[in-house]
This record gives structure tokens, sequence and C-alpha cells, in this order.
């Protein structure tokens, strides 16, 4: 099932049944799980680990060496799950540091011509549009749409379930939820339709849409939203994720907030 036209290197290991079409190319050091399709021009390179039931369109480089200064050519990673469909021209940067990596889930979609940066990590369900660049040392959280041609600045992170429409540019943290729009990123509102899909109840949409009540519509800092909503709400899972994300991200997070510092 690999064509005599590809190039495979005798020390990569692919699962018997792996189609490698003309003019792919697999590196040494790589591995390729069961079920997967190489297609024609696409490059898989040094250090890629990839799980079962994967398509790689044509002209996508997967695993290839990370655009950092940092990055001294040591033996570094990057990890692809299952069930992905990574469309052509798509760039997937391996990580820096040999004990770290670039990490994309299960289940995700990304779409022609997006790039991913070093140490990066997509969770499972995402769906990246056309031309989405995603820097170093961003994390999106599982069942995120990046609408085509979103901008993530590096060392950001994006809550799950969370909408950032066509075109914005985030250079700070997206909580989870949410929908992002216009330039410079503003709230636009709850996603509860992707919330919904994924098993969030009515109440647990109406939680978080009176959590982005008090941060974004009342015009105090975050801080004080945070002890209004832990005040205002009944605890629950949705309510912790809200608070725990702001929190682990020292409160700083995107869509025009008021902030103490400013």
């Amino acid at each position: 099932m690999i064509s005599p036209l590809a190039y495979v290197d005798p020390s990569a290991k692919l699962a018997d049944d792996v189609k490698v079409h003309p003019f792919a190319y697999i590196d040494a050091d790589v591995e390729i799980g069961p079920g997967c399709e190489i297609m024609p021009n696409a490059s898989i390179m040094r250090g890629t680990r990839m799980g079962a039931n994967n398509k790689i369109y044509q002209g996508a480089v997967i695993g290839a060496d990370p655009q950092d200064f940092r990055w001294k050519g040591q033996q570094t990673y990057c990890y692809i799950g299952d069930n992905n469909r990574i469309r052509e021209q798509c760039i997937i940067n391996r990580g820096i540091d040999s004990d770290g990596g670039t990490r994309i889930g299960s289940g995700c979609f990304i779409m022609a011509e997006s790039h991913i940066g070093h140490d990066s990590a997509i969770a499972d369900n995402c769906v990246l549009g056309n031309g989405v660049k995603v820097a170093g040392n961003v994390k999106i959280g599982n069942c995120t749409i990046l609408s085509s041609n979103v901008i993530i600045n590096e060392n950001s992170a994006v809550g799950e379930c969370t909408l950032i429409k066509g075109g914005c540019r985030i250079s700070n943290n997206v909580p989870p939820f949410t929908i992002m729009a216009h330039n410079p990123a503003r709230y636009y509102g709850v996603n509860n339709v992707i919330m919904q899909k994924c098993g969030y109840t009515d109440t647990n949409v109406d939680d978080v849409a009176k959590a982005y009540r008090h941060i974004y519509q009342c015009n105090i800092s975050v801080f004080n939203a945070l002890s209004r909503i832990e005040s205002d709400i009944d605890p629950s899972k949705v309510r912790n994720i809200i608070t725990d994300f702001i929190r682990q991200h020292n409160l700083r997070i995107a869509g025009d907030t008021f902030n103490d510092e400013e």
C-alpha cells in the first residue's frame, strides 16, 4: 500500500495498512498508526508520532523543524492523535525541546494553509479554518472553532467550546464557552450551540451567560467580577471551568475587559 514513487525511510515505522501515495515523503524516526493515508506530496518529518485513521492531504508538512532560534537541532517531537483531517499545505512544527512537543488531539479538522507553531497543543474535536495561524506555545481547548484567517499569538490560551470569528487576532487568553469577534477582539456572546452539542444543559448555558455579564458588561475589574460570579452563581462544573481558567492565566483575558492596571 506504499507507492513505489513515494520515499519512505527504512527506519520509519508504519502500520501494515497505511496508504502512502506517489511523491509523499516519510522521514526517518517517524511512526504512523493503522488506517492512515498520506496523500501525494505530503511530508511527514522526523520526530512525528501519528495515531490511527488520520488523512494528510497534498502538500502538508507534519513535524517540520521549529521556527525558533532556541532550537539548536536537537531531537524533538510532534504528536498527532487519531481521526484527524489535515488539509492541503498545512504546516505543523515540532517542539523545541526533547521533553516537550507539539500536540494535536483527536477528531480535529485542520483546513488548508493553516500553520501550527512549536509546542502548541490543540485538544480534541477542534476545527481550524483556512489560513489559521497559531504561534508557538499556544493552548487550544476541546471543541474550539477558529474561523478562517484567525491569528493566535504566542503563549496565548483558548478555552474549550470557544468560537473565534474570521480574521480575529488574539494576543491574550480567551476564556471558555465564549464567542470572540472583530479587531481588537471583543466578547460577542456565549457559544451555546457548541456547548449543547458537547452535552451542556440550558442551565449551564444560563450560568455561563451570567458569569460573562459580570466580566464583560459591568465595567468592573476581572478580580471583582470573579468575586461576584462566586457569590451570584451556584457552584457548578461550568462556573469552575471559567473561574479556574481566568485565575490560571493571572486574570489576563481577551475581549475588552476593564482592568485595574489600565
